[in-house]
């Protein structure tokens, strides 16, 4: 049965997040310093928790922290400095996080269709920003998962994914792109694949242990993750007129922030893992006739998340 709430795609984050109480509970929020990871770390702190926003620049993290305290009318938000596309960063943010309870994980920063660029440790900037950073920093988290589990209540991780998924699987005989011809669409697409494949890996893995794992598919948003895109090409592709007005379909940001939230919080998702969720529900297949919806086979394929898996520790050195 597919799992829906009474939201929809256009409902506000914060009215998701209304209902509950969250009091007590610890949020990390990855990229929270813009675009819909802003709007979801309000969303949380609003309802009462005490949320981190990890963030590459701490000035910008420390200013927006500030703002969204103002906004609450409460000291609720820290910012925290993380550089995922360096693992030395991560190891740093997980060691200073230590063994804390840590009721909600949401890896929501990413990167997309960048030039051809490289992480500090020479990974496909995408896939190693996007993926590779998020499995060592909710790896290195798990402990502090667990000690968040409760016997009426588990820990959740949230994994920001994305329609783009279509465009690719993994390329698992060239995922960095040492020898094949660079697409920047393709890449972003396999990347999107491997969040929510760790979604399934994880789940797996830490369903036992109190932990859940789900992937979201924001919708259509303008934040700064179209920050490589040129005017040109987003018109092109339909997402803007001539004049650089967004197309009507598109979220605002805390529209675009409300399925994290959802998943964060959400009742009807206590206990359930390795999901693929838009729009505040669970998502349908994919199809030709609706193409800018649903999740195609291969982001949730258990035999391609345990590759992946396998993959993602030779890569990092992580392993269980």
């Amino acid at each position: 049965m597919t799992l829906r709430s009474r939201f929809g795609a256009f409902t506000p984050a914060r009215i998701v997040a209304g209902d509950h109480d969250l009091s007590g509970r610890n949020v990390i929020v990855t990229g929270g310093a813009s675009g819909i990871g802003i709007e979801t770390a309000r969303a949380l702190a609003a309802a009462g928790a005490d949320v981190m926003i990890a963030v590459r620049d701490r000035v910008a993290g420390e200013r927006a922290a500030q703002e969204l305290n103002q906004s609450i009318g409460a000291d609720r938000v820290v910012a925290g400095t993380l550089d995922l596309a360096s693992l030395s960063s991560v190891g740093a943010f997980v060691d200073a996080w230590g063994d804390e309870p840590l009721d909600i994980l949401i890896n929501n920063a990413g990167v997309m269709a960048t030039p051809l660029l490289h992480t500090a440790e020479d990974l496909e900037l995408q896939i190693g920003t996007n993926h590779f950073g998020h499995f060592v920093l909710t790896m290195g988290l798990a402990r502090a998962l667990m000690n968040a589990a409760e016997e009426d209540r588990m820990a959740r991780v949230v994994q920001l994914s994305s329609i783009g998924h279509r465009r690719s699987g993994i390329n698992w005989d060239d995922i960095h792109y040492r020898t094949r011809a660079y697409d920047k669409w393709e890449a972003y697409g396999q990347s999107k694949t491997a969040n929510a494949l760790f979604a399934v890996g994880f789940s797996e893995r830490f369903l036992d242990h109190g932990i859940t794992a789900n992937a979201v598919m924001p919708g259509g948003i303008m934040t700064p993750l179209q920050r490589y895109l040129p005017r040109e090409e987003m018109v092109a592709m339909g997402w803007m007129d001539a004049e650089g007005n967004v197309v009507e379909g598109f979220k605002t940001t805390e529209q675009g922030a409300s399925t994290s939230v959802w998943a964060a919080v959400g009742e009807e998702l206590e206990g359930e893992g390795g999901l693929y969720l838009e729009d505040c529900s669970e998502a349908l297949p994919w199809t030709k006739a609706n193409p800018a919806k649903g999740v195609m086979p291969h982001a949730l394929d258990p035999e391609d998340a345990e590759r992946l898996w396998a993959i993602s520790e030779e890569t990092t050195g992580v392993r269980l």
